[in-house]
C-alpha cells in the first residue's frame, strides 16, 4: 500500500512528539520523509527508486554504507553506496543470498582492480528484509550512529512506501525483459538490436556524432562443444558475453546476434577508438580460462569493425563489421580487423630511412 501524506503523519506523528522536543525539527523530518516516499512512487524505474530510497535514508539518517540487494532469476541486482565497502559486503551477500561472486550485478557501480577498499565491523550492519509477491530484497546499512527505535521506524516506514512501487515496476521490467533479452547470456537479442541501432543511427545522424559497431565470433565454437558439450559451450558464452558486458561503457549496447556471434553498438565512438576497445577485448577473452567439470576451457575471438559513414544505414553498417570479421577469420583468427595500425612521426620516418641509408 502507498504511504499518502495523511498516513505518514498518523504513523509517526506521536512517535516524534516523544522524540523531538523541538516541534520544528518533528514537522521538518516529517516533511522530509513525505516529499522522499511521494516521489519514491512517481518512479518509473527500480534504479530510480532504489536511488530515492538511498537519498532519504542518508537525508534523514546518515550512513557510511547503504546497499539494497533485489534477487532475480539469474542471480541479485546490488545497489552500493559508497563503493569502498564492496569486498566486505559482498561476503555477506553471497552468504544470505546463496550465489555465487558473479552472479552479482552492480546498478550504480564498475569497479577497477586498484580501487580503494576498506573493512568494517559486521557487528555494527544492519539489514532489513522486503518481501512482495514481485520482489523480495534486503536493505543493508551501516549508520552513523548507533541503531535506534527511530531509526527501525523510519527505515520501515520508507521500505512500505517504496514496497508496491518496486513490486510493480520489477514485475514490469521482468516482462520487458523477457522479450527483449537473450535468456541465455542476459544480451540483447538480435530483434532488439536492430530496434536499438536504428535509433543510435538517427541520433548519431542528427547530431553529427560518431557511431561505431563491433561484431564478434567465438573461433572454432563446435570444436568447444564437441570436447565439453553443449553445457560447456553455453558456459563460455555465458562467461564471454558477461566479460565483455563488464568491459563496456553503461551507454554501450551489447547483443547476441546469433549463435556465437555477437555485436555492439558504441555510440559517439570512431572507428580507432572502437578498434582500441575491440582489441583489448580479444586480449581478455583470449586471456580468460573457464574451469568445467575439472577441465579449463579456452576460447578466443575474431572482431570485425565498422563505423557509420553518411547516408550510410542500418544494413550498411552490420554489413561492413561482417565482412571485416570474415577477414579476421582468414587472417588466421583471433584478430582485430581492420586492425591497428601504428603511425609513426615525420621525424621517426625520416630517422628510419637514415638508418636504411
Amino acid at each position: 500500500m502507498k504511504l499518502t501524506l495523511q498516513s505518514i503523519n498518523d504513523n509517526l506523528s506521536g512517535f516524534f512528539s516523544v522524540l523531538f522536543s523541538s516541534a520544528a525539527n518533528k514537522a521538518a523530518t516529517q516533511n522530509k520523509l513525505t516529499r522522499h516516499i511521494v516521489a519514491l512512487n512517481k518512479k518509473t524505474a527500480s534504479k530510480d527508486i532504489i536511488n530515492e530510497v538511498a537519498v532519504c535514508l542518508k537525508d534523514i539518517l546518515g550512513y557510511r554504507l547503504f546497499a539494497f540487494v533485489v534477487k532475480k532469476e539469474s542471480g541479485v541486482d546490488v545497489w552500493l553506496d559508497p563503493r569502498m565497502y564492496k569486498k566486505s559486503l559482498e561476503d555477506i551477500i553471497l552468504q544470505d543470498f546463496n550465489i555465487k561472486q558473479e552472479n552479482l550485478n552492480y546498478l550504480n557501480q564498475t569497479f577497477e582492480p586498484d580501487d580503494r577498499e576498506e573493512k568494517f565491523s559486521m557487528r555494527n550492519l544492519v539489514s532489513y528484509e522486503l518481501k512482495e509477491e514481485h520482489c523480495y530484497s534486503r536493505l543493508y546499512m551501516l549508520p552513523q550512529k548507533s541503531i535506534t527505535p527511530f531509526h527501525d521506524e523510519v527505515v520501515t516506514l520508507i521500505l512500505q512506501g517504496c514496497a508496491t512501487a518496486l513490486s510493480k515496476q520489477i514485475q514490469m521490467e521482468t516482462l520487458r525483459d523477457a522479450a527483449v533479452m537473450d535468456p541465455l547470456t542476459g544480451c540483447y537479442n538480435r530483434r532488439e538490436f536492430e530496434n536499438q541501432i536504428n535509433r543510435h543511427i538517427a541520433r548519431a545522424s542528427r547530431h553529427g556524432q560518431h557511431l561505431s559497431l563491433f561484431m564478434f565470433d567465438l573461433d572454432y565454437f563446435k570444436r568447444i562443444n564437441d570436447t565439453h558439450g553443449h553445457l560447456g559451450g553455453d558456459l563460455v558464452l555465458k562467461e564471454i558475453s558477461l566479460l565483455v558486458k563488464d568491459n563496456m561503457r553503461t551507454g554501450d549496447v551489447l547483443a547476441r546476434y546469433g549463435g556465437e556471434e555477437f555485436i555492439a553498438i558504441l555510440p559517439e565512438t570512431n572507428k580507432n577508438k572502437a578498434m582500441e576497445l575491440a582489441d583489448r577485448l580479444r586480449t581478455k577473452i583470449a586471456a580468460l580460462r573457464i574451469p568445467h567439470n575439472g577441465n579449463i576451457i579456452r576460447a578466443t575471438a575474431s572482431f570485425g569493425v565498422s563505423e557509420l559513414t553518411p547516408n550510410a544505414d542500418m544494413n550498411k553498417i552490420i554489413q561492413d563489421a561482417d565482412t571485416m570479421m570474415y577477414k579476421a577469420k582468414l587472417n588466421g583468427r583471433n584478430t582485430v580487423m581492420p586492425g591497428l595500425i601504428k603511425i609513426c612521426s615525420p621525424k621517426q620516418e625520416e630517422k628510419k630511412v637514415k638508418i636504411r641509408l
